[in-house]
């Protein structure tokens, strides 16, 4: 019997041989074979293994994978994972390195590649609902106010629960403030040693001090950051070395060196040794060392908090109740409560609680937290408004037509998410680099240490040791993790807050290579509202609000915005439509069906032709007199014989013609293709200074010229908002879906902009271009900084200038390059994009 199965969280050749042992340990597999690339298993077996057998046999020998059949879904993590957390959030937690992938954990705890702190993904379930307890009695939880059941008192809101990030940071701090308490007066100890006639030896000798600091140094090893010793243990065993690996076998090879050093001094040469035949201890490094790097990740947790901030400012928006109007009367029930189909009266001020339409009133609204644009939006009856945008001055109501996570907040801040945990192919190189950092670090040690002990000066072996433990400690592979996440986290956030939703690393990477801008038309350029301006009839045979009747029918099956203008413009003349049957739309031409009993086929030429219905040179000079003016005509065929036409204007854009001129300017090439005919394309092109655009374009014909393009060596980007665009959108390198077009076309891009206009374009690639210059930026910091510090700790300064670097202040170094690197992604937070 033989199966294959997806493992999900490889990242390296370890993990692949690890998860390859664990299979093959399995009773009943014969063999397995493990395949890194494709992160699939090939097993063989005598009999049928469940997955949850294949499952718990890993995570029995301690693994961090999951495992599931291909194809089909992956069953639930290990009964570790599945513990929910106490904090604020979601219980989703991932690591901020990325280490294995979108991997996420239900428990908050440490990343089991690089040994980090998992940080918590932020969404809107912490903010849908609020609990009420009693004053007197807090054992008394309820989901809505009223009385105490037990002493009747009012009930009230309970204090929310700190996040598991916020958790983890004052955990932190308070280990370091212990930490530090211990480690000030080992540092004063060891430091008076350099003072002259050190007044400390009047009470008491130096091997009693010796034994002070050792006492001092147990609840900074042992309590406060004894986790740095786990992690490197686990990061050894698993062969995942990190970070955590250097500063546990540094300061630990200095605690205990000290420690032996005490209980065995005869053991150690004279060059360990002082005046006073004691042995030369190190507790003060080792604490100062782990204190030092506990700074670090307390500066860190901090830091990360600010990385999401766009998420988290998105996550205010969500109000935690809503006023239902049920029978005329106004009720305040919670937000999870809200159904569709429900009626709520939104007042002025108020957040808007759901997506759905304004069926009674008119007012403003404020939508800049999600479209980035500050201008509020007039709305009406029949508007569509979304949850988490603010209320003017006016009272609405508003029908419920999606709620929880079907809204379009909700979805963006799933999006958000997605996009902040992807990995950007720039990721590749800090990982290969990474791959081998930690192991040519413990060599140059191990160098280090000999090079001193043969060549040194005296006491050799002291300055072998100290460099030693430098060239471990200084060296930082977590700054070289962070380089890229921390600004694709803050990058994405970013662009959310301007509109601009980023569905993967990647998009943002390649949007900044774009050197060619496919744009469709129809409400890419123009607004996507098209009107009806004329009916038009040829012959006697049928009047003006009978064809009016038959396109409004026709195009009452049909999803696409030309067509609901012809359904809107009959209810305007009050002409009930009839019922149309065999429908079909004919992809970039039009629509054909049968209407009250009549062959009926509305669509451009190619629809005429495909038809086999002739049109005269009369019916296309008229024709041609409106598409010159950039609008478009859709022809009308009645069995077989074209009786009439539709003319549809659709405006162009305001912001449309300085959006290319923008890009223009950045050396992008911008070509539009659109079904329409060529003199409706041509009149657009000309107002927009467009040299480039093709005109009459199927589906197809708009993918092959986004794939010979491709083949040119260009990087093609595509933007558009129809499902006849969806197909060139997924071909092309970097799909643009406008956010007012159709689902399909927004599932098919990579980036979507919300307000749904080419501004938004430009957007995207001025928050492309800083976010890969601020990666490049964290990469060029973290290389050099390791590239200059481990030979400055190693001592190839001091046969020049006789300078050495400390353990200590290798620490600090260490510590603040991890914190450097995350500021510096901060800074994308005040970069302007517009």
């Amino acid at each position: 019997m033989k199966k294959s199965y997806h493992i999900h969280g490889m990242t390296c050749n370890g993990c692949r041989n690890h998860v390859e042992q664990t299979l093959s340990k399995i009773e009943g597999v014969t063999t397995a074979s493990v395949n890194l690339e494709k992160a699939e298993a090939t097993l063989e077996s005598h009999k049928e293994i469940s997955i949850e057998n294949l499952q718990a046999a890993m995570q029995k020998e301690g693994s961090h994978y999951s495992i599931h059949l291909l194809g089909e879904q992956p069953v639930e993590n290990s009964q570790e994972e599945k513990k929910s957390t106490n904090g604020h959030g979601t219980g989703v937690f991932y690591c901020p390195m990325h280490c294995e992938g979108d991997k996420t954990y239900e428990q908050p705890g440490d990343c089991p590649v690089c040994g980090m702190d998992l940080v918590e993904e932020q969404n809107l379930n912490a903010t849908t609902s609020e609990q009420w307890t009693c004053p007197m009695h807090p054992e008394v939880v309820e989901n809505e106010t009223g009385d105490c059941p037990i002493c009747g008192m009012d009930l009230v809101p309970m204090e929310p629960d700190l996040t598991a990030e916020e958790k983890t940071y004052k955990k932190l701090a308070h280990k370091f403030w212990l930490a530090l308490g211990f480690t000030l007066p080992i540092f004063i100890i060891a430091m008076s040693e350099m003072i002259p006639n050190n007044p400390l030896y009047d009470i008491m000798d130096q091997k009693s001090w010796n034994w002070v600091q050792l006492v001092l140094s147990v609840p900074v090893v042992f309590y406060a950051t004894w986790m740095f010793f786990e992690r490197a243990y686990l990061s050894i065993i698993s062969w995942n070395l990190n970070m955590f690996t250097l500063v546990g076998i540094g300061a630990g090879v200095a605690w205990l060196f000290s420690l032996f050093g005490m209980l065995i001094p005869d053991f150690f040469p004279a060059q360990f040794k002082t005046e006073s035949g004691a042995v030369h201890v190190y507790f003060e490094a080792a604490t100062v060392i782990l204190t030092l790097v506990l700074m670090g990740q307390l500066l860190e947790a901090r830091a990360h908090g600010k990385t999401n901030t766009a998420v988290k400012e998105l996550l205010k928006l969500a109000p935690n109740k809503a006023v239902r109007v049920i029978d005329g009367k106004e009720q305040e029930v919670s937000i999870d409560k809200i159904e569709k189909g429900d009626v709520l009266r939104v007042k002025p001020g108020d957040k808007i609680p759901v997506d759905g339409s304004i069926i009674e009133g008119n007012t403003t609204v404020d939508e800049s937290m999600i479209s980035g644009e500050p201008v509020p939006v007039s709305k009406t009856v029949g508007d569509q408004v979304n949850s988490g945008t603010i209320n003017g001055n006016q009272s609405f109501l508003l029908k419920a037509e999606k709620v929880g996570k079907d809204t379009v907040l909700s979805q963006i801040v799933h999006m958000v998410n997605d996009a902040s945990r992807s990995r950007a192919p720039i990721q590749k190189l800090a990982d290969t680099i990474s791959s081998y950092f930690v192991p040519i670090v413990v060599a140059v040690s191990i160098i280090t240490f000999v090079v001193w002990s043969i060549w040194g000066p005296e006491p050799a072996y002291v300055f072998a040791l100290v460099n030693a433990i430098a060239v471990l400690i200084i060296a930082c592979p977590c700054a070289l993790g962070l380089a890229t996440p921390m600004s694709i986290m803050v990058g994405v956030g970013k662009g959310a807050q301007n509109g601009v939703l980023i569905k993967n690393a990647e998009a943002l990477e390649i949007m900044d290579k774009v050197n060619i801008l496919i744009i469709d038309k129809t409400g890419t350029i123009t607004e996507g509202k098209p009107t009806v301006e004329k009916i038009g009839v040829f012959g006697s045979r049928f009047r003006e609000s009978e064809l009016t009747k038959i396109i409004a029918s026709i195009n009452n099956s049909s999803e696409h915005p030309l067509a609901a203008a012809t359904v809107k413009y009959a209810k305007q003349q009050e002409i009930d439509v009839f019922k149309t049957e065999d429908f079909s739309a004919v992809t970039g031409k039009g629509v054909e069906g049968i209407v009250d009993g009549k062959q009926v086929s509305l669509g451009n030429f190619k629809l005429m032709e495909h038809a086999q219905v002739s049109v005269s040179a009369e019916m296309k000079n008229e024709v041609q007199q409106f598409q010159k003016q950039g609008k478009t005509v859709s022809y009308l065929a009645i069995d077989k014989e074209v009786q009439g036409y539709v003319v549809i204007a659709d405006k162009i854009k305001e912001s449309s013609a300085k959006a290319i001129k923008e890009l223009q300017d950045k050396g992008i090439d911008v070509i539009m293709l659109t079904g329409d005919n060529q003199e409706t394309a041509q009149a657009v092109a000309t107002e927009l200074h467009l040299a480039q655009f093709k005109a009459g374009m199927l589906p197809e014909d708009k993918l092959k010229e986004v794939e010979k393009l491709q083949q040119q060596g260009h990087i093609v980007a595509m933007a558009g908002d129809g499902i006849n665009d969806a197909p060139a959108l997924a071909k092309s390198n970097v799909g643009i879906a406008m956010g007012t077009g159709t689902d399909v076309a927004i599932e098919s891009a990579m980036i979507t902009l919300v307000k749904g206009d080419l501004h938004g374009i430009v957007k995207a690639k001025n928050l492309s271009a800083a976010v890969m210059r601020n990666i490049k930026q964290n990469l060029f910091f973290a290389l050099l900084y390791n590239t200059l510090g481990i030979p400055i700790a190693a001592g190839v300064l001091f046969p020049f200038f006789g300078l050495l670097l400390s353990p200590m202040i290798a620490a600090l170094a260490m510590s603040f390059s991890s914190v450097s690197v995350i500021a510096n992604a901060l800074r994308l937070r005040s970069k302007t994009i517009n």
